[in-house]
């Protein structure tokens, strides 16, 4: 019975995408359906009506429309049209109102509210509560001194507690009822830890930009580095200015970090490659069944900027970042470190459809310079593997490349770096500290009784003392030895946390940069990159005079 419902709902949503592509983008279907066996295809389209018409008939209960096609809400199952997509290739989608709409918020990189972090999770009574993760550096709620731990109880007068069943649906309401137009006034009241009463804030909504280009500074003298979160509408705007920040002040090297960068925009990571690449260097093609071969280039170009660069990836690192790093790898640009990437290839396009959902459709696949198409197999794996492979899952290289410069690189699962530097990882103590929110939590207790601290705050004996406190009140099996044996990783956590609570994320970003071992690392690997620019010259060279 199962079988027969779920390949009812296969053949419903099929059925389903063609009337939408077909009445949307008509001339496109015609166009491929001409070359099919058009008798077979009308005898498919009558199976399809059929198999629907007898579901709507003769179903136990009444159908949801709405339901069977985008899928039943506070459920794992998925709707009709997302269910088929997923039989195409795991980045094939649907978005129903909500995820199209968060779609759009986060190619724009802005929305209007009071700009912070939320989440939900259960509460007193089993009602679910929504808490403050973290104020955008900069926003109304920032400004108005939210911080991270404190629970939203009402809003404009409204309880926030309880509003739904589902941590997501919690999530969701809370978060429009704080968004609105700029502007307009927003009443919150929130419980903290520490205080004897809720307090209530007055908030003045606003436009909230979130920066992809969220960290810029000289990591050390004369060498730049720079984050880039994602790649979004505002990307190469937001780069043209770090760079122009970065070389008044003498730079001579650049440290471009990618890692957890998930993609977004083709648009955005071309020009990007176009600041670092000579004046007509190919950074990336793509083609596919319907989609003729499309070649970019650097249009404007590095104009003579040839300080050397290192690149940071890790397995996170998708899409649009991949686009970039196999660019600058592949012509001996830049050199790379970390882990293998994660090896996305193909290129969505997105379609607008009706009722504010969208499709976002693989029309392509995309290769770097040297021509490699750098996408995991997603055929034999299943989609959790897919998205979180297994450490110590082999790179399967399929293919075998050569840079400008005549070193061998590879495709087919993912970018691999020149440089491998494997993630670190916690030890016994320090996996306890993070999984109880040992950290998170003392940062609260800490500054419910000081109040505030500098920006400039250092972890004392003090301080260390009442953290020892701290874990045996809350039971958390640590002992003073377990943290002498990890005092440095104790010290910058601590400290870490309380900077973000008081002075936000953007300054405790950089304290965790500034410590970070493979940021380190890859300033010490800059004449390895410079190198690179010497020995492409010579290669080129030599290639020329034969």
């Amino acid at each position: 019975m199962k079988q027969n419902r779920r390949a009812g709902w296969f053949v419903f949503a099929t059925l389903i995408v063609c009337a939408i592509l077909g009445g949307l983008y008509g001339p496109q279907v015609e166009a491929n359906t001409a070359n099919d066996n058009d008798s077979s295809f009308q005898a498919s389209l009558r199976e399809f009506t059929n198999v629907y018409g007898k579901v709507q008939e003769n179903y136990a209960t009444p159908v949801d429309p709405n339901k069977a096609i985008y899928g039943p809400t506070n459920s794992n199952f998925v709707g009709a049209i997302p269910g088929m997509l997923r039989t195409l290739d795991p980045h094939s989608n649907f978005f129903d109102p909500r995820a199209f709409a968060m779609l759009r918020e986060d190619q724009e990189g802005r929305y209007f509210g009071v700009g912070m972090s939320i989440q939900s999770r259960p509460g007193k009574m089993g009602k679910l509560v929504t808490f403050v993760v973290a104020p955008i550096p900069g926003s109304p709620a920032f400004k108005a001194g939210l911080r991270p731990g404190d629970v939203i109880e009402e809003i404009n007068g409204k309880s926030a507690v309880g509003l739904d069943s589902s941590l997501n649906e919690q999530t969701d309401k809370v978060a429009k009822l704080l968004k609105g137009p700029r502007g307009t006034i927003v009443h919150v009241v929130v419980r903290r830890d520490g205080a004897t009463k809720p307090l209530s804030f007055t908030i003045t909504r606003g436009e909230i930009t979130q920066p992809s280009v969220d960290d810029v500074f000289m990591v050390k003298p004369h060498v730049g580095y720079i984050h880039i979160s994602r790649f979004n509408e505002t990307t190469n705007t937001e780069l043209t200015q770090a760079l122009k920040k970065l070389d008044a002040e003498h730079m001579d090297g650049l440290i471009l970090d990618l890692r957890d960068n998930p993609g977004g925009l083709l648009q955005e990571a071309v020009e990007v490659s176009d600041h670092f690449l000579k004046k007509g260097q190919l950074i990336v093609y793509h083609y596919g069944r319907s989609s003729p071969e499309k070649r970019y280039y650097a249009t404007h170009g590095d104009k003579g900027n040839r300080y050397p660069i290192v690149i940071l990836i890790n397995r996170m690192t998708a899409s649009a970042a991949e686009i970039v790093t196999g660019a600058l790898q592949d012509h001996d640009r830049a050199l790379v470190m970390g882990e293998t990437s994660f090896g996305k290839g193909l290129v969505q396009t997105v379609y607008p459809l009706s009722d504010d959902t969208g499709l976002a459709l693989t029309t392509a696949r995309y290769y770097t310079p040297s021509g490699r198409l750098i996408q995991r197999n997603y055929n034999t794996v299943s989609l959790y593997d897919y998205y979180y492979r297994p450490e110590g899952t082999p790179e399967p290289h399929t293919e075998v490349r050569l840079t400008d410069g005549g070193r061998k690189v590879y495709g087919g699962g993912g970018i691999t770096p020149d440089v491998k530097v494997p993630p670190q990882k916690l030890n016994d103590t320090q996996q306890t500290l993070v999984q109880n929110g040992a950290f998170y939590t003392f940062a609260q207790n800490y500054l419910a009784e000081h109040k505030t601290i500098p920006e400039d705050f250092q972890v004392t004996d003090n301080v260390l003392a009442e953290f020892t406190q701290f874990l045996t009140k809350q039971k958390i099996p640590v002992s003073s030895a377990d943290l002498q044996k990890n005092l440095d990783f104790v010290e910058l956590h601590i400290r870490e946390s309380l900077v973000r609570d008081i002075y936000g994320t953007n300054v405790a970003y950089r304290i965790a940069i500034e410590n970070d071992p493979l940021v380190a690392d890859a300033v010490n690997h800059l004449p390895e990159a410079q190198q690179l620019l010497v020995n492409v010259q010579k290669y080129m060279a030599a290639r020329e005079t034969k």
